[in-house]
């Protein structure tokens, strides 16, 4: 089945985003519809985008939920085939979807295309090969970043015992998990060169809140790389991955406190409590304080 404007849901998973969303939303055709989940519980940005926009849903999550069920939730409230996964701070051009809708109907087999990014010293993809990059036609991949990947929701259905994205991931790493699960089901993950977006990276929450979500970052890019190498590859692999993180964290760690520099000693502080969570199996439970 080929995509069309009809079938396919857009959704976008907000924090604090208010800055930037409005221009996601308007890189998007009219036509199409979109959800947003706000994990920020903005009502008042809901009452403002529901307004201005026609084609969104606007769900407020009772908690932050993060994105990999922040997306889920916004899965469960379509009804379409397929769903297009944009972060805030992504805005598309304007044929992104069109490319994206002709590549569909060449592409007889695929669980998940996605758009190239135009930032190309920072490709969003992992090729399986390197001489697989095609500039031109859709071309298979390993893996795609979660800022912009389209679901072939109703082929992913079909799968047994198949979640969407794994919410024990808060941030960081989802995206790959849900690639390398779709790898091992043997479907097809497309780049779509003639697809462009622009992706700002890490400007989908306010600036004003830089600092902790900072903290935020380092505390789940730790948690969340230990629990996915040891859900696929076991505990003592992923020892042996994070070996090098966790003593250059605590290396860095008092360094910035014997020199008194308190924001990048908070940083590594967050990135070994980040760390030391996941290896004795706590839940990604930190949480930004704004």
């Amino acid at each position: 089945m080929s995509i069309t404007r009809q079938n396919l849901s857009v959704i976008i998973v907000s924090y604090k985003s208010d800055y930037v969303i409005e221009n996601c939303i308007n890189s998007i055709n009219s036509e199409i519809e979109i959800v947003v989940v706000d994990n920020s519980n903005n009502d008042q940005l809901k009452e403002k985008i529901e307004t201005k926009f026609k084609n969104v849903k606007y769900i407020l999550s009772k908690e932050n939920l993060g994105m990999g069920a922040g997306n889920n939730l916004g899965i469960k409230n379509v009804n379409k085939d397929f769903v297009l996964i944009l972060n805030p701070d992504v805005t598309l051009e304007k044929s992104s979807i069109d490319e994206m809708i002709l590549a569909s109907e060449e592409i007889e087999n695929f669980g998940i295309i996605a758009p190239l990014s135009d930032k190309s010293e920072y490709p969003n993809y992992t090729l399986k090969k390197k001489n697989d990059f095609d500039p031109i036609k859709p071309f298979k991949v390993k893996s795609v970043d979660g800022y912009a990947m389209l679901l072939n929701l109703k082929k992913l259905k079909k799968l047994n015992d198949f979640d969407f994205f794994d919410e024990n991931f808060f941030l960081y790493l989802e995206n790959e998990d849900l690639c390398l699960r779709l790898e091992r089901n043997d479907e097809n993950i497309y780049i779509v060169p003639k697809s462009r977006i622009h992706h700002l990276g890490g400007k989908a929450v306010d600036p004003k809140y830089k600092n902790e979500i900072e903290y935020l970052r380092n505390w789940h890019w730790m948690w969340s790389k230990f629990y996915f190498n040891k859900k696929h590859y076991g505990y003592l692999n992923a020892l042996f991955k994070v070996f090098k993180n966790l003593i250059s964290a605590k290396i860095k760690f008092f360094y910035y406190l014997i020199t008194f520099n308190t924001f990048k000693r908070k940083i590594y502080q967050m990135r070994l409590l980040g760390l030391m969570s996941s290896m004795i199996g706590k839940n990604s439970y930190y949480r930004p304080k704004i």
